[in-house]
Protein backbone atom coordinates (compact mmCIF):
# COMPACT_ATOMS: atom_id res chain seq x y z
CA UNK A 1 0.00 0.00 0.00
CA UNK A 2 1.59 2.95 -0.85
CA UNK A 3 1.19 5.93 1.78
CA UNK A 4 3.85 8.57 2.34
CA UNK A 5 5.52 9.38 5.66
CA UNK A 6 8.21 11.74 6.06
CA UNK A 7 11.23 9.88 7.44
CA UNK A 8 14.03 11.96 8.79
CA UNK A 9 16.70 12.06 6.33
CA UNK A 10 19.37 9.76 8.71
CA UNK A 11 16.74 6.88 9.48
CA UNK A 12 16.12 6.96 5.27
CA UNK A 13 19.39 7.03 5.22
CA UNK A 14 20.25 3.84 7.37
CA UNK A 15 17.03 2.62 5.24
CA UNK A 16 19.14 3.17 1.98
CA UNK A 17 22.42 2.06 2.67
CA UNK A 18 20.45 -1.55 4.37
CA UNK A 19 18.33 -1.79 0.70
CA UNK A 20 21.89 -0.95 -1.03
CA UNK A 21 23.66 -4.14 0.56
CA UNK A 22 20.61 -6.31 -0.54
CA UNK A 23 18.85 -5.97 2.47
CA UNK A 24 14.54 -5.21 3.58
CA UNK A 25 14.22 -2.34 5.93
CA UNK A 26 11.59 0.12 7.16
CA UNK A 27 10.95 2.16 10.05
CA UNK A 28 8.17 0.27 12.15
CA UNK A 29 5.69 0.75 15.38
CA UNK A 30 5.03 3.84 16.93
CA UNK A 31 6.61 5.86 14.49
CA UNK A 32 4.04 5.00 11.82
CA UNK A 33 1.53 5.14 13.99
CA UNK A 34 2.44 8.35 14.93
CA UNK A 35 2.76 9.87 11.52
CA UNK A 36 -0.53 8.50 10.41
CA UNK A 37 -1.94 10.18 13.72
CA UNK A 38 -0.39 13.66 12.40
CA UNK A 39 1.62 13.60 15.37
CA UNK A 40 5.64 13.92 15.68
CA UNK A 41 7.26 10.70 16.17
CA UNK A 42 9.91 10.84 19.12
CA UNK A 43 11.81 8.52 17.64
CA UNK A 44 12.35 6.26 14.36
CA UNK A 45 12.85 2.63 15.04
CA UNK A 46 14.18 0.71 12.25
CA UNK A 47 13.68 -3.13 11.06
CA UNK A 48 15.41 -5.01 8.71
CA UNK A 49 16.29 -8.57 7.49
CA UNK A 50 20.19 -7.91 8.42
CA UNK A 51 21.03 -9.73 11.41
CA UNK A 52 23.11 -7.65 13.94
CA UNK A 53 26.80 -8.73 12.95
CA UNK A 54 25.68 -6.97 9.23
CA UNK A 55 24.18 -4.13 10.08
CA UNK A 56 27.39 -3.78 12.62
CA UNK A 57 29.76 -4.29 9.63
CA UNK A 58 27.58 -2.26 7.08
CA UNK A 59 27.70 0.65 9.71
CA UNK A 60 31.57 0.55 10.05
CA UNK A 61 32.15 4.05 9.89
CA UNK A 62 29.04 5.44 12.28
CA UNK A 63 29.67 4.66 15.99
CA UNK A 64 27.25 1.08 16.58
CA UNK A 65 26.10 0.18 20.01
CA UNK A 66 25.61 -3.43 20.77
CA UNK A 67 22.03 -2.25 22.55
CA UNK A 68 20.87 -5.63 22.97
CA UNK A 69 22.63 -8.09 20.43
CA UNK A 70 20.12 -10.96 21.87
CA UNK A 71 16.95 -9.76 20.75
CA UNK A 72 18.70 -8.78 17.60
CA UNK A 73 19.21 -4.79 18.49
CA UNK A 74 21.86 -2.55 18.13
CA UNK A 75 21.63 1.70 17.89
CA UNK A 76 23.44 3.53 15.46
CA UNK A 77 23.91 7.12 16.08
CA UNK A 78 24.39 10.01 13.55
CA UNK A 79 24.71 13.53 14.46
CA UNK A 80 24.31 12.52 18.56
CA UNK A 81 20.53 10.98 17.75
CA UNK A 82 20.50 7.19 18.32
CA UNK A 83 18.31 4.82 16.02
CA UNK A 84 17.37 1.36 17.17
CA UNK A 85 17.63 -1.39 14.11
CA UNK A 86 16.49 -4.47 14.97
CA UNK A 87 16.65 -7.87 12.72
CA UNK A 88 13.18 -9.34 12.06
CA UNK A 89 12.38 -11.67 14.28
CA UNK A 90 10.04 -14.65 15.64
CA UNK A 91 9.93 -14.38 19.53
CA UNK A 92 9.67 -17.34 21.46
CA UNK A 93 7.99 -18.38 25.16
CA UNK A 94 8.28 -15.46 27.72
CA UNK A 95 8.00 -17.40 30.98
CA UNK A 96 8.35 -13.90 33.06
CA UNK A 97 5.60 -12.10 31.50
CA UNK A 98 8.47 -9.74 30.44
CA UNK A 99 11.28 -10.48 27.37
CA UNK A 100 11.03 -13.47 25.43
CA UNK A 101 13.10 -16.63 25.91
CA UNK A 102 15.02 -16.58 23.54
CA UNK A 103 14.29 -15.09 19.77
CA UNK A 104 14.75 -16.37 15.98
CA UNK A 105 15.73 -14.07 13.46
CA UNK A 106 13.39 -14.14 10.24
CA UNK A 107 13.62 -12.38 6.83
CA UNK A 108 9.76 -11.97 6.64
CA UNK A 109 8.52 -8.58 7.95
CA UNK A 110 4.85 -9.74 8.11
CA UNK A 111 6.17 -12.66 10.65
CA UNK A 112 7.72 -9.79 12.86
CA UNK A 113 4.74 -7.48 12.85
CA UNK A 114 2.66 -10.92 13.92
CA UNK A 115 4.29 -10.16 17.29
CA UNK A 116 3.50 -6.97 18.24
CA UNK A 117 1.11 -5.79 20.92
CA UNK A 118 -1.80 -3.62 19.13
CA UNK A 119 -2.43 -3.35 15.25
CA UNK A 120 -1.84 0.51 15.05
CA UNK A 121 2.22 -0.47 16.42
CA UNK A 122 2.03 -3.55 14.03
CA UNK A 123 3.01 -1.66 10.85
CA UNK A 124 5.74 -0.65 8.97
CA UNK A 125 6.91 1.51 6.10
CA UNK A 126 9.56 2.54 3.57
CA UNK A 127 9.83 5.02 0.64
CA UNK A 128 10.05 2.05 -1.88
CA UNK A 129 7.30 -0.48 -0.66
CA UNK A 130 5.05 2.16 0.97
CA UNK A 131 3.10 0.71 3.67
CA UNK A 132 2.82 -2.98 5.18
CA UNK A 133 0.11 -3.26 7.40
CA UNK A 134 -1.24 -7.00 7.29
CA UNK A 135 -3.53 -6.60 10.64
CA UNK A 136 -5.08 -3.34 9.49
CA UNK A 137 -3.81 -1.04 11.64
CA UNK A 138 -4.37 1.85 9.75
CA UNK A 139 -8.09 1.22 9.82
CA UNK A 140 -8.01 0.45 13.18
CA UNK A 141 -6.39 3.97 13.82
CA UNK A 142 -9.19 5.56 11.37
CA UNK A 143 -11.56 3.73 13.59
CA UNK A 144 -10.33 5.09 16.92
CA UNK A 145 -10.33 1.32 18.54
CA UNK A 146 -7.33 -0.14 20.40
CA UNK A 147 -7.07 -3.98 18.91
CA UNK A 148 -4.50 -6.94 19.94
CA UNK A 149 -2.50 -8.56 17.36
CA UNK A 150 -3.77 -12.35 17.26
CA UNK A 151 -4.74 -13.64 20.62
CA UNK A 152 -5.64 -10.99 23.36
CA UNK A 153 -4.27 -13.48 26.28
CA UNK A 154 -1.18 -14.52 24.23
CA UNK A 155 -0.08 -11.06 23.82
CA UNK A 156 -0.63 -9.79 27.84
CA UNK A 157 0.82 -13.03 28.95
CA UNK A 158 3.84 -12.04 27.01
CA UNK A 159 4.44 -9.41 28.06
CA UNK A 160 1.77 -7.65 30.91
CA UNK A 161 2.96 -4.11 30.70
CA UNK A 162 0.50 -4.71 27.44
CA UNK A 163 -2.45 -4.56 29.52
CA UNK A 164 -1.88 -1.01 31.06
CA UNK A 165 -0.24 0.60 27.67
CA UNK A 166 -3.74 -0.81 25.95
CA UNK A 167 -5.73 1.49 28.74
CA UNK A 168 -2.51 4.30 28.02
CA UNK A 169 -3.24 4.32 24.35
CA UNK A 170 -7.18 4.35 24.93
CA UNK A 171 -6.38 7.17 27.65
CA UNK A 172 -3.81 9.40 25.10
CA UNK A 173 -5.50 9.31 21.80
CA UNK A 174 -9.47 9.21 22.91
CA UNK A 175 -10.13 5.21 21.39
CA UNK A 176 -12.23 2.50 23.01
CA UNK A 177 -10.89 -0.76 23.39
CA UNK A 178 -12.75 -3.63 21.26
CA UNK A 179 -14.50 -5.89 23.22
CA UNK A 180 -11.94 -9.17 22.63
CA UNK A 181 -8.85 -6.98 23.70
CA UNK A 182 -11.05 -5.54 27.00
CA UNK A 183 -12.10 -9.11 28.32
CA UNK A 184 -8.59 -10.03 28.13
CA UNK A 185 -7.56 -6.94 30.34
CA UNK A 186 -10.05 -7.95 32.43
CA UNK A 187 -8.98 -11.53 32.63
CA UNK A 188 -5.54 -11.18 32.74
CA UNK A 189 -4.63 -8.25 35.00
CA UNK A 190 -2.70 -9.71 38.00
CA UNK A 191 -0.55 -10.34 35.16
CA UNK A 192 0.51 -6.90 35.67
CA UNK A 193 1.66 -7.84 39.65
CA UNK A 194 4.93 -9.33 37.66
CA UNK A 195 5.69 -5.54 36.21
CA UNK A 196 8.70 -3.82 37.85
CA UNK A 197 6.68 -0.61 39.45
CA UNK A 198 9.26 1.75 36.97
CA UNK A 199 7.55 0.51 33.91
CA UNK A 200 4.00 0.91 35.48
CA UNK A 201 4.90 4.25 36.80
CA UNK A 202 5.48 5.35 33.38
CA UNK A 203 1.96 3.91 31.68
CA UNK A 204 0.00 5.12 34.63
CA UNK A 205 1.66 8.93 34.20
CA UNK A 206 0.73 8.97 30.69
CA UNK A 207 -2.53 7.40 31.21
CA UNK A 208 -3.62 10.02 33.66
CA UNK A 209 -2.42 12.89 31.24
CA UNK A 210 -4.90 11.26 27.91
CA UNK A 211 -7.84 12.58 26.90
CA UNK A 212 -9.98 10.06 27.21
CA UNK A 213 -8.98 9.38 31.06
CA UNK A 214 -12.15 9.18 32.60
CA UNK A 215 -13.47 6.18 30.25
CA UNK A 216 -10.58 4.58 31.01
CA UNK A 217 -10.57 4.95 35.00
CA UNK A 218 -14.64 4.15 34.93
CA UNK A 219 -14.26 1.52 32.69
CA UNK A 220 -11.00 -0.55 33.76
CA UNK A 221 -11.26 0.02 37.82
CA UNK A 222 -10.48 -3.55 38.10
CA UNK A 223 -6.93 -3.12 36.70
CA UNK A 224 -6.51 0.42 38.54
CA UNK A 225 -7.06 -0.97 41.74
CA UNK A 226 -4.69 -4.41 41.04
CA UNK A 227 -1.93 -1.50 40.28
CA UNK A 228 -3.08 0.62 43.76
CA UNK A 229 -5.22 -2.01 45.86
CA UNK A 230 -5.70 0.72 48.44
CA UNK A 231 -8.25 2.54 45.78
CA UNK A 232 -10.01 -1.11 45.70
CA UNK A 233 -12.52 0.34 49.33
CA UNK A 234 -13.13 3.55 46.90
CA UNK A 235 -14.75 1.17 44.13
CA UNK A 236 -18.71 1.56 44.55
CA UNK A 237 -18.44 3.66 48.08
CA UNK A 238 -21.42 5.69 48.14
CA UNK A 239 -20.97 8.94 49.87
CA UNK A 240 -24.61 9.21 51.34
CA UNK A 241 -24.03 12.64 50.91
CA UNK A 242 -26.10 15.96 49.08
CA UNK A 243 -23.35 17.51 47.86
CA UNK A 244 -21.81 14.31 46.42
CA UNK A 245 -23.70 12.53 43.23
CA UNK A 246 -20.71 9.95 42.63
CA UNK A 247 -19.32 7.13 44.60
CA UNK A 248 -16.03 8.06 46.16
CA UNK A 249 -13.78 6.09 43.07
CA UNK A 250 -15.95 8.02 40.46
CA UNK A 251 -15.54 11.25 41.98
CA UNK A 252 -11.79 10.69 41.72
CA UNK A 253 -12.12 9.68 38.26
CA UNK A 254 -13.92 13.22 37.44
CA UNK A 255 -11.38 14.81 39.34
CA UNK A 256 -8.51 13.19 37.67
CA UNK A 257 -10.30 14.31 33.93
CA UNK A 258 -11.61 17.73 35.21
CA UNK A 259 -7.44 18.88 35.98
CA UNK A 260 -6.24 19.36 31.86
CA UNK A 261 -2.76 20.67 33.30
CA UNK A 262 0.16 18.86 32.81
CA UNK A 263 1.55 18.99 36.60
CA UNK A 264 1.60 15.17 37.13
CA UNK A 265 2.12 15.64 40.77
CA UNK A 266 -1.42 17.16 40.40
CA UNK A 267 -3.01 14.71 38.87
CA UNK A 268 -1.73 11.66 41.21
CA UNK A 269 -2.79 13.68 43.63
CA UNK A 270 -6.10 13.79 42.04
CA UNK A 271 -5.69 10.02 41.84
CA UNK A 272 -5.18 9.91 45.62
CA UNK A 273 -6.72 12.47 47.10
CA UNK A 274 -10.04 10.74 48.77
CA UNK A 275 -8.38 7.26 48.71
CA UNK A 276 -8.61 7.16 52.78
CA UNK A 277 -12.25 8.12 52.88
CA UNK A 278 -13.46 5.13 53.68
CA UNK A 279 -11.67 4.19 56.82
CA UNK A 280 -12.78 7.72 58.36
CA UNK A 281 -16.58 7.22 57.00
CA UNK A 282 -19.38 8.17 59.93
CA UNK A 283 -23.09 8.64 59.43
CA UNK A 284 -25.75 10.85 61.04
CA UNK A 285 -29.63 12.36 59.76
CA UNK A 286 -27.30 14.37 57.69
CA UNK A 287 -26.14 11.78 55.80
CA UNK A 288 -22.11 10.20 55.12
CA UNK A 289 -19.32 12.38 56.69
CA UNK A 290 -15.60 11.82 55.89
CA UNK A 291 -14.46 13.99 58.38
CA UNK A 292 -10.58 14.29 58.36
CA UNK A 293 -9.93 12.32 55.95
CA UNK A 294 -7.21 14.35 54.39
CA UNK A 295 -5.25 12.46 57.38
CA UNK A 296 -5.49 9.14 56.68
CA UNK A 297 -5.24 10.09 52.60
CA UNK A 298 -2.06 11.13 52.96
CA UNK A 299 -0.63 8.64 54.45
CA UNK A 300 -2.07 6.27 51.77
CA UNK A 301 -0.63 8.52 49.43
CA UNK A 302 2.59 8.21 50.37
CA UNK A 303 3.08 4.85 50.60
CA UNK A 304 1.53 4.69 47.34
CA UNK A 305 3.84 7.37 45.53
CA UNK A 306 7.10 5.43 47.39
CA UNK A 307 5.93 1.83 45.95
CA UNK A 308 5.47 3.48 42.51
CA UNK A 309 8.98 4.79 42.92
CA UNK A 310 7.79 8.45 42.04
CA UNK A 311 10.90 10.89 42.20
CA UNK A 312 11.55 12.99 44.97
CA UNK A 313 9.61 16.29 43.76
CA UNK A 314 6.90 14.22 42.67
CA UNK A 315 6.36 12.08 45.27
CA UNK A 316 6.69 15.68 47.93
CA UNK A 317 4.40 17.40 46.36
CA UNK A 318 1.56 14.66 45.64
CA UNK A 319 1.73 13.76 49.29
CA UNK A 320 1.34 17.54 50.19
CA UNK A 321 -1.58 18.12 47.58
CA UNK A 322 -3.55 15.32 49.26
CA UNK A 323 -3.04 16.88 52.86
CA UNK A 324 -4.45 19.89 52.29
CA UNK A 325 -7.12 19.49 49.48
CA UNK A 326 -9.84 19.75 51.45
CA UNK A 327 -8.41 22.67 53.88
CA UNK A 328 -10.29 25.81 53.96
CA UNK A 329 -8.22 28.98 52.96
CA UNK A 330 -9.53 32.00 54.74
CA UNK A 331 -9.19 35.51 53.31
CA UNK A 332 -7.06 37.65 55.08
CA UNK A 333 -6.14 41.54 55.10
CA UNK A 334 -4.02 42.57 52.20
CA UNK A 335 -0.87 43.84 53.44
CA UNK A 336 0.48 46.83 51.61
Amino acid sequence: MKFDIKIPKDAESIINRLNECGYDAYVVGGCVRDSILGRTPNDWDICTSATPDKVIKIFADHEVIPTGLQHGTVTIVIDHIPFEVTTFRIDGDYSDNRRPDKVEFTTDIVKDLSRRDFTINAMAYNPQVGLVDPYNGKQDIQDKIIRCVGNADDRFNEDALRIIRALRFASVYGFSITDNTASAIHRNKELLNNIAVERINVELCKLLCGQGVLDILLDYSDVIATIIPEIKPCIGFNQNNRYHQYTIYDHIAHAVSNYTGSDIAVKVALLLHDIGKPTCYTEDENGGHFYGHGVPSRDIAESVVERLKFDNRTKNGVVELVLYHDAVIEPTIKVV
